[in-house]
């Protein structure tokens, strides 16, 4: 089934995601390339356009609830207690309160789901609601396979980026437990023939999205394809 992606969506996406730039921009520049994977992974896994897009949407917006965390927890340059983790592990329902007042349009409330579940773990131990396997949406499922891969081989200022094939192993050593196995097989496979650079299908759709909005230059994978 064919969704339209309303007029107003570029300008609400650009305000979004401008307040997430403000407050950190390496969360942003995060999301930015979550958002390209996932759509990547989604039409590799056998999705349509439509459904491409609805991952690429939830991929921008998954973490877009960290404005409401406070900056002394999400910029500590130190593994976080276990009181400030569990403050970290409430962005994916902040996510969700931030797109509440365009959740009433189809298009974005069928992101939601995406967006709220992206921590969950296949085998149940995951956040915020404990899902379990197939339980868990598809696109929570898509997220967090490029969104681990992103996190552990992007540099951050207090930690260097693990080598692709590093992050690689790690996927298949937690895969059947963190990651969906079908969808850690199909990146595997994919994941080599992409270019991380291609323009998002927002700009494709829409033309001026993310004009203005690319991610920071001052940050580069170790060697991601």
């Amino acid at each position: 089934m064919a969704y339209d992606i309303p007029d107003w969506s570029v300008e609400v996406a650009q305000t979004i995601m401008t307040k997430v730039k403000n407050k950190d921009t390496e969360t942003f520049d995060h999301c930015v390339r979550v958002s390209r994977m996932a759509r990547m992974l989604s039409m590799a896994a056998g999705l349509g356009e439509s459904e491409s897009r609805i991952v690429e949407y939830a991929g921008l917006f998954h973490d877009i609830g960290k404005v409401g965390v406070p900056d002394e927890i999400l910029m500590k340059p130190a593994k976080l207690t276990d009181s400030e983790y569990e403050v970290m592990k409430s962005h994916p329902v902040l996510s969700v309160e931030i797109l509440k007042p365009i959740s009433h349009v189809d298009f974005f409330a069928l992101t939601v789901p995406g967006v709220r579940h992206h921590h969950e773990r296949f085998d149940g131990r995951g956040y915020p609601d404990g899902l379990m396997g197939e339980n868990i949406p598809l696109a929570s499922r898509i997220i967090l396979v490029v969104d681990t891969y992103d996190a552990m081989t992007w540099s951050r200022p207090y930690r260097k980026g693990l080598p692709t094939e590093v992050a690689y192993k790690e996927l298949v050593e937690f895969s059947g437990r963190q990651f969906d196995p079908k969808l850690v097989e199909v990146f595997l496979k994919a994941h080599p023939k992409w270019n991380i650079k291609e323009p998002s299908l927002f700009s494709e759709v829409n033309g001026t999205v993310l004009a203005g909005l690319n991610p920071s230059p001052h940050l580069r994978a170790t060697d991601a394809a």
